[in-house]
């Protein structure tokens, strides 16, 4: 199997469960291993806990692609906080996902990996918490993917959970997303090398991962930021700018992502619905009691603003910020000032 985790940091920490996992939909894994990172020190009264949950091709290592959230009066400050971040269940930087070994057969999950839900990834990191004696969490925060296990914390384990801050998600996946996470599958589908097993063999992936990375770019950032940032700039004889930008894209997750892995969580994604099983939507939502704070990026094409304003509207200890950045979807990963003071400033509004 290729060596995806090459990539993962020198420190993170691995948490072994021995113990058979159900998944939500009746899969099951013999066994689940949780890659994880964590900063600063936990304090006497365990309280002191921040909880980063990843976006989709993210790992446990926060300090790389949330840079510039980790400072000394920022979002995490390693000097008051007791951070911890996870690669979620079915990732492929260190958890369980399908470029394990199932330890029953011996070969790698591959395609033959269950269908898992935001919900499994949530039960996985309450295993880890408590296998680290941790029973509160003073704040459980991410964007996208993240913000989607952010409020599936709040419903699944509201006695653990103090407060909540979800980004850039909503509260039950739209038809605009599925069929934009379907369209992006089925480039992967149509590749001939996926076809042919080379991805659960552990070769690198091929063309259509690329392909579906540069459809996902698309939605990432808005009209405006592809307007100003490329416009109809040429390069390269006939290529267009933002034609090489999105071949560069696609090339560089080619280069550290698996194929099943990105089906996996797409379609973990797809099926996140706060009220599965729950009731109705609207009467799920007014049932969440805990604190939150709501981040809106007004540019988000993939998660428009409408389905933020309709969390806060329905939750009663709610509130909502905007997020006004011409970036599109990504704005969290680039504004990172304005989205650190806002997490800060939650954070210290919280009572000890």
């Amino acid at each position: 199997m290729r060596a995806y985790t090459e990539i993962i940091s020198e420190k993170t920490h691995y948490f072994d469960s021995k113990e058979p996992f159900t998944t939500e939909l009746g899969g099951l894994l013999p066994s689940v291993r949780v890659a994880y990172r964590t900063w600063g020190t936990l304090n006497s009264r365990k309280d002191n806990v921040v909880l980063i949950c990843q976006a989709l091709t993210g790992s446990a290592d926060a300090d790389a692609w949330w840079d510039g959230m980790f400072s000394r009066g920022g979002a995490f400050d390693e000097s008051t906080d007791f951070i911890i971040c996870t690669n979620v269940l079915g990732s492929c930087y260190g958890t369980t996902g399908p470029i394990s070994v199932n330890p029953l057969t011996g070969s790698h999950y591959g395609p033959a990996f269950p269908l898992i839900t935001i919900r499994d990834m949530v039960h996985v990191q309450r295993l880890l918490l408590a296998g680290l004696g941790i029973e509160r969490v003073k704040l459980v925060v991410g964007a996208s993917l993240g913000g989607m296990q952010v409020l599936e914390w709040g419903f699944l384990y509201p006695d653990v959970v103090q407060a909540l801050m979800p980004m850039g998600a909503s509260g039950r996946h739209s038809s605009w997303c599925i069929g934009q996470s379907e369209a992006q599958r089925q480039a992967i589908y149509a590749d001939r090398d996926w076809n042919d097993g080379w991805y659960q063999e552990g070769h690198p992936p091929g063309k259509g991962l690329a392909a579906a990375r540069m459809m996902a770019m698309c939605t990432y950032r808005s009209f405006e930021n592809f307007q100003s940032r490329f416009g109809r700039e040429v390069q390269e004889g006939s290529t267009f700018k933002v034609e090489s930008y999105l071949r560069h894209q696609g090339r560089k997750l080619v280069e550290r992502f698996d194929a099943n892995t990105y089906i996996t969580l797409t379609k973990a994604m797809d099926l996140h619905d706060l009220s599965r099983g729950r009731g109705e939507y609207e009467e799920v939502l007014r049932s969440m009691l805990l604190p939150v704070e709501i981040l809106s990026i007004n540019s988000d094409i993939l998660y428009p603003k409408e389905e933020q304003e309709e969390l806060a509207r329905l939750m009663p200890n709610s509130s909502i910020l905007y997020l006004d950045e011409p970036y599109g979807h990504d704005a969290f990963l680039i504004d990172v000032a304005t989205v650190s003071g806002m997490v800060r400033n939650f954070l210290d509004r919280l009572e000890p």
